[in-house]
């Protein structure tokens, strides 16, 4: 099989694919300085004849899976392959393979630190003494920047995946008490409470989005329930914008009905002049959508990917082992 990889993918995982599947053409999105868009992609899988693709921003679009029914699998190094229209692909007969969980380690642990930079105000402190503003007793800072501690904080998850739940397991020792809204979520650890959306919002210190863009979660979380969030409450999104209606969190920011809020994520990429109403003010940590850039994470979705292909591939083989020792594939293949 003749695999086209435009994912970043480490020597080590291309020559475990290569060992297994045969000819690799590796082509990192990378040095393109983007994301290979539909035409470009057709061109690239129309030169190079390949029979499977690995992507992971590429414009995997309906037109493209349809122009390459040879195709064997679609892999997408994302947490969802929400750049793959993957009912045409599945209408083709094309399985889809993701990397759910690949950048879950690198999400919690942007999570616990802007967490507490907030929390111990950081970040004003690292400003006020850059400016030279250290002028009275030693006591001033620690009297104008006394912040609060992450431990004992009550942290409500809207949506309790992977990273969800790893987040969970990290700060449990803190301690913090753990609560979440999920619908999809039956089997989860005793320690943690499984509660309604809008008592989330009413009885936690910290509320944090892990929703994905589907026609149920897009808009959900307004100001209805923002308005229901305490007055130090702290509100994170590091999942997708679209999820939160902007102009209410704006609202309960501009009003300071809150804390303050930590967001990776904004309804424009770059952003607008809403998005900066939000980014601007003081209260709030706002970090260009990069709570997934590590460079592990590109490690991590080489390893989850491989091994779901290898998986894939073993069972394929196994099946047709199976028919073959029935006499009907016999005769066909006589």
């Amino acid at each position: 099989m003749k695999i086209l990889i435009t994912a970043p993918y480490h020597e080590q995982g291309l020559e475990t694919l290569q060992r297994q599947f045969g000819e690799i053409i590796y082509r990192s999105w990378k040095p393109h300085g983007r994301a290979y868009n539909e035409d470009e992609l057709l061109a690239i899988l129309s030169d190079t004849q390949a029979e499977a693709l690995i992507t992971e921003h590429d414009h995997v679009t309906a037109k493209v899976i349809a122009a390459n029914p040879q195709l064997q699998f679609i892999g997408v190094c994302r947490g969802t392959p929400s750049n793959v229209a993957v009912s045409k692909a599945t209408e083709m007969g094309i399985p889809v393979f993701f990397t759910p969980a690949r950048n879950a380690q690198a999400v919690a642990e942007l999570f616990i630190s802007n967490v507490i930079m907030l929390l111990r105000n950081t970040i004003p402190g690292i400003n006020w003494l850059k400016g030279r503003n250290w002028q009275a007793g030693a006591h001033d800072s620690y009297l104008h920047f006394k912040g609060n501690e992450l431990a004992g904080k009550t942290i409500g998850m809207v949506g309790f995946g992977a990273i969800g739940q790893l987040i969970a397991k990290l700060v449990k020792e803190y301690p913090c008490p753990i609560q979440f809204f999920d619908p999809y979520v039956a089997e989860y650890n005793s320690d943690y409470r499984k509660t309604s959306l809008e008592d989330l919002f009413t009885s936690s210190d910290i509320v944090s989005i892990h929703l994905p863009v589907t026609a149920e979660t897009k808009g959900m979380i307004n100001g209805r329930l923002l308005k229901m969030m305490k007055k130090d409450a702290i509100f994170i999104n590091t999942a997708r914008a679209s999820v939160v209606q902007r102009e209410d969190l704006l609202e309960v920011l501009e009003k300071k009905s809150i804390r303050g809020a930590i967001l990776d994520v904004f309804d424009h990429e770059p952003p607008d002049e809403l998005d900066y109403r939000i980014i601007d003010l003081p209260q709030v940590i706002a970090t260009p959508h990069i709570a997934g850039a590590t460079f592990e994470v590109e490690d991590h979705h080489v390893e989850i990917m491989n091994r779901a292909l290898l998986q894939w591939y073993a069972h394929a083989n196994r099946h047709i082992a199976e028919l073959a020792n029935k006499d009907i594939l016999k005769v066909h293949f006589q």
